[in-house]
């Protein structure tokens, strides 16, 4: 991965000028160490009339891979082979950004202690990419650039030069040139553009890079024309993070406007008095769609499959109309949770009639399961390695066969939302497999149809219109019923 910064001088202006902006000697060859391996700063060219200071990161492959340790999301094979077959090690992104950072931080912020009149002199600059993804194309490497004063080339690199047929590539050699801009200023349109131009990062997104993006971003992003996809793709279209962004990129560029301080504009609500909504957490979402389908369905006697530490037994068993609880889990460490949670030892004699706490694998059929109105699998399938599904699909939907099955399990393309989550990584680190909505709707298709249920989908928690809710959840309804209730 490599990138230089190359500026022309004369004599009363030397380009070595850049060594001090730079805080990096032309003289030497310099290795600093990063997360991702050592990147190495070097001058090819340093005299009176031309310097050009090289990065170069030398990608630790097997770093890149433990830091993202984990299965690919939905544990799918390709996801996993992407960890050690990709365009890491050679094409710019958000690894070459984070080195610019830390490298360079000094120049980024336009400090330079031994010469402190240089950081604020516009310079002639010209920076080069060999190798930087493009998602977009060509085009919007000049919507990005051109605005902020660069004269720009965008050349794309063909998938193969041998087979021209092929067409070009995602990458392009990036040729960045300026009379009007400083060092600091290149540096920072470098460290928000690249990871953008990339479309991902390879880091832990987390509410902090807001105010990163806001500082890198001083000056030139509030104007420019691309600003609201800026912001979507740096953040990682985290909405939470860009919808922070957008409302105080907002009241920068409204304060711009008015020729006043933001915190003059940002003051219709006095500080002390501000209070903010906490949003109600995912699992209590769940267990209140959950509810609100067995009761909807009239069930009376239920099952909860894989109860883990009795939460959602706890919440049954306040609603007098659950006649009969069970709870079932193959770890008895978890039912013993469940019953200290339960306090099934102080438990009155007609509550403890309700309950029961069972140990038994849903990769066998039992049946203590048979005979119950509605069974729910709460955040269970996802736990079972793929070829042992059928066997819990069997247990439940063939051999128990309750009336009414809720099953919900992660929505893996909601993902990309969740802030605290590493890209490649899934939410738990017991997840066989997390699925996309087509893919669970697919199982759930072929489930129902094999056994006699109907299936019905639900979303649990926000809608996202373009990823869907982080939780989905499936409403299986034995088709049945009726000629049972005749027969009888």
């Amino acid at each position: 991965m490599f990138l230089t910064i190359s500026t022309r001088g004369d004599a009363a202006h030397p380009a070595t000028d850049l060594g001090y902006l730079l805080h990096k000697h032309p003289g030497k060859t310099q290795t600093f160490a990063t997360s991702y391996g050592p990147a190495h700063v070097f001058y090819p060219e340093a005299d009176d009339q031309r310097c050009t200071a090289a990065l170069l990161l030398e990608i630790d492959t097997v770093a890149l891979v433990r830091r993202g340790k984990g299965r690919g999301r939905g544990g799918a094979s390709d996801a996993a082979l992407a960890q050690y077959v990709n365009d890491r090690p050679y094409a710019a992104s958000s690894l070459l950004a984070v080195a610019l950072g830390g490298v360079f931080s000094s120049a980024m912020r336009g400090v330079c202690a031994a010469r402190p009149e240089l950081p604020a002199q516009a310079r002639p600059l010209r920076i080069e990419v060999p190798a930087l993804p493009a998602r977009g194309g060509a085009g919007l490497v000049h919507r990005l650039f051109e605005p902020l004063g660069w004269t720009v080339t965008a050349e794309p690199v063909p998938l193969d030069t041998e087979f021209p047929a092929w067409g070009d590539s995602r990458y392009v050699r990036l040729v960045l040139e300026s009379r009007q801009l400083t060092l600091a200023e290149a540096l920072r349109h470098l460290y928000v553009l690249l990871p953008v131009l990339d479309d991902a990062k390879h880091y832990w997104v987390s509410p902090d890079e807001v105010d990163k993006l806001l500082r890198a971003g001083e000056g030139w992003l509030p104007g420019h024309p691309e600003q609201k996809l800026i912001t979507s793709r740096y953040l990682s279209r985290r909405w939470s993070l860009t919808r922070q962004a957008t409302e105080r990129l907002e009241l920068v560029r409204l304060a711009e406007a008015d020729d006043s301080e933001v915190e003059d504009v940002d003051n219709a609500v006095a500080e002390e008095t501000e209070t903010e909504e906490k949003p109600t957490p995912l699992a209590e979402q769940r267990r209140e769609a959950i509810l609100a389908a067995l009761r909807a369905h009239g069930a009376a006697r239920v099952l909860d499959l894989g109860c883990g530490q009795g939460q959602l037994v706890q919440e049954l068993l306040k609603d007098p109309r659950f006649t009969e609880v069970v709870g079932l889990d193959v770890s008895v460490r978890a039912l013993t949770i469940a019953a200290r949670r339960l306090k099934l030892d102080r438990m009155g004699e007609r509550q403890a009639s309700r309950v029961r706490l069972l140990q038994g694998s849903l990769a066998y059929t039992d049946k203590r399961l048979k005979g119950y109105d509605a069974a729910v699998l709460s955040e269970v399938i996802e736990h079972l390695d793929l070829p042992r599904l059928p066997a819990l699909e069997y247990a439940v939907f063939g051999a128990a066969r309750p009336r009414t099955v809720i099953v919900t399990t992660p929505n893996v393309e909601y993902n990309v939302r969740w802030e605290t989550l590493p890209a490649g990584h899934v939410r738990h680190g017991d997840h066989r497999f997390e699925w996309t909505r087509e893919e669970f709707r697919a199982w759930a298709g072929r489930t129902a149809e094999l056994h006699g249920y109907d299936v019905g989908f639900i979303p649990v928690g926000p809608d996202d219109p373009e990823v869907g809710p982080p939780t989905q959840m499936a409403l299986f309804h034995r088709n049945d019923t009726e000629k049972e209730a005749k027969a009888a």
